[in-house]
């Protein structure tokens, strides 16, 4: 059975984007938390980075999951643009994008842009520490911009936030081992 580990990005002190008060470190803990729980749930054995708001630096993160173990690792983070309403989207990072790690994040975006996302794309960060310094496949999934009103707002909506943990556990389910995803 593989095993996952998923990183909530930010934390403690490092809010991430922020946005009317809202700050990306505590969406970001939630929807990993679920989506981890939906893992669980579908027989995937799952690790985490946080389950409370501390901060760990990303060299921290991609130390433990090498020492975790894991097969893979996600981050889940919410993007940010320094003028509001200039993007909106899902987007997923990757070390390489010839890779495994590129395969689970194409599953992801699929699954997201369907959920009602327009698909950025994914893009190679290798000089990201989550992605560089991994051992396993890893993924960092932007799951929307808080700084466009209409998509934040979307992303404040219970319903919504769990149909974004649907898709994203399905996403990895079905990269892992073709699964289908059980009740949550």
């Amino acid at each position: 059975m593989p095993t996952v580990i998923l990183d909530a990005g930010h934390g403690g002190s490092d809010f991430g984007a922020t946005y009317q008060g809202r700050q990306e470190k505590d969406d970001n803990l939630a929807l990993t938390l679920a989506v981890g729980d939906i893992l669980a749930a579908n027989g995937i054995d799952v690790l985490f980075t946080r389950t409370t708001d501390i901060y760990e630096s990303p060299i921290a993160k991609a130390q433990e999951g090498n020492a975790s173990g894991a097969d893979y690792f996600i981050s889940i983070h919410r993007n940010s643009s320094p003028i509001p309403n200039q993007y909106t989207g899902i987007e997923s990072l990757v070390y390489n994008r010839y890779s495994t790690a590129a395969n689970i994040a194409h599953n992801i975006n699929r699954n997201l842009e369907a959920v009602g996302f327009a698909n950025q794309g994914i893009n190679e960060r290798p000089n990201l520490a989550v992605l560089r310094r991994t051992s396993m496949p890893a993924v960092l999934v932007e799951t929307g911009f808080v700084t466009d009103p209409e998509e934040y707002a979307l992303l404040q909506q219970e319903e919504y936030q769990e149909k974004i943990a649907q898709a994203a556990a399905l996403a990895v389910l079905n990269a892992l081992n073709g699964g289908t995803i059980h009740g949550t």
